[in-house]
């Protein structure tokens, strides 16, 4: 693998970058900006509205590929017309679509969103297709994984494959990134392997890391508490606190990364920006604090632009905007 420089790292052309083996949800995302959240049973007027490719898996994969990694992406569609659209957007973003499968009589996935004019955002998803991505289809992909450098799947999916995905990560040699995004229950032997498992706060609770924390605990309490489970849990631990940054933890050490200061104009998304980018660098074989640092540079430029793929910036310009901050 290259080892030269480009800008805070190793200078490498596509051919010779980690290859990234994400399976993931894929949804259209159908979203309406508004003043305010409705209070229930309260109708409202959104500002704009917006349909868009979606999904954690997705948007990973996406982010990734801006990352500047090579992407296999396997996800399942609906054989309708917003499978159709998602196809299309990802050969339009230049993504590999060998791997998608179109499931037969089964919607596409569907994440209804509305975005405040804070930035924050309200998110219900309809699995759909996605449900077809079980631990069968995992298994009929081995191959792609043992060539990868990193492997990645969130919490979206079934925890059957989800830990179907960790075994054959384990079986092949290649690294298993877990963004337990929601906590889904999957099996501690599942966490264990994880390398990283990327939580934000509440998801962290929910494996039982921080569970006695208040709810003020700074960035460097949350280092200290990745810190004591890195090892344990999962061999090592990264944390997102949002506008604050993240934490990271292995057997080496732990770190905080502080997120740059930017206002926030659609925060949808940007939590997998953030994965996706950890990821490809990882897979490039950057050590987890640099791979960190450049993450949450990714996350805080993906929030001041609206949608989710969309608003992930360029390799050049992300890794610009990291050296500019270190």
């Amino acid at each position: 693998m290259a080892t030269g420089r480009d800008d805070i790292g190793a200078t490498r052309t596509g051919a010779d970058r980690g290859r990234v083996v994400v399976f993931g949800s894929l949804n259209v995302d159908s979203t309406s900006y508004v003043d305010d959240f409705p209070e229930p049973g309260e109708t409202i007027l959104s500002r704009d509205y917006r349909v868009a490719l979606g999904g954690k898996g997705a948007n990973q994969a996406v982010a990734a590929h801006v990352a500047g990694a090579p992407v296999d992406f396997v996800a399942c569609i609906g054989d309708d017309a917003s499978g159709a659209f998602a196809y299309d957007t990802l050969e339009r973003l230049g993504l590999p679509v060998g791997a998608i499968r179109r499931i037969p009589d089964a919607p596409t996935g569907v994440a209804q969103i509305t975005v405040a004019a804070s930035g924050e955002n309200t998110i219900i998803v309809t699995g759909g297709a996605n449900l077809a991505l079980t631990p069968e289809l995992v298994h009929r992909d081995r191959a792609l994984v043992a060539a990868a450098a990193v492997v990645l799947t969130q919490g979206e999916l079934a925890a059957a494959t989800i830990e179907q995905v960790a075994a054959v990560a384990s079986e092949s040699g290649t690294r298993f990134v877990l963004n337990l995004a929601p906590p889904a229950r999957v099996s501690a032997a599942t966490l264990a392997v994880a390398d990283p498992i990327v939580l934000n706060e509440h998801e962290a609770r929910a494996v039982g890391i921080g569970t006695d924390a208040p709810g003020d605990a700074t960035l460097d309490d949350w280092r200290e508490l990745a810190a004591s489970a890195a090892g344990g849990i999962a061999r090592s631990i990264v944390v997102t606190l949002g506008a604050a940054g993240a934490t990271a933890a292995d057997a080496t050490g732990s770190w905080a990364v502080h997120a740059p200061r930017v206002t926030a104009v659609d925060t949808t998304g940007a939590g997998d920006g953030f994965t996706g980018t950890l990821a490809a660098f990882l897979a490039e074989g950057r050590p987890l604090p640099e791979a960190l640092r450049i993450a949450v540079t990714a996350g805080a430029l993906a929030v001041q632009a609206r949608g989710t793929v969309d608003s992930y910036a360029a390799r050049a310009e992300v890794l610009a905007a990291a050296a500019a901050e270190s």
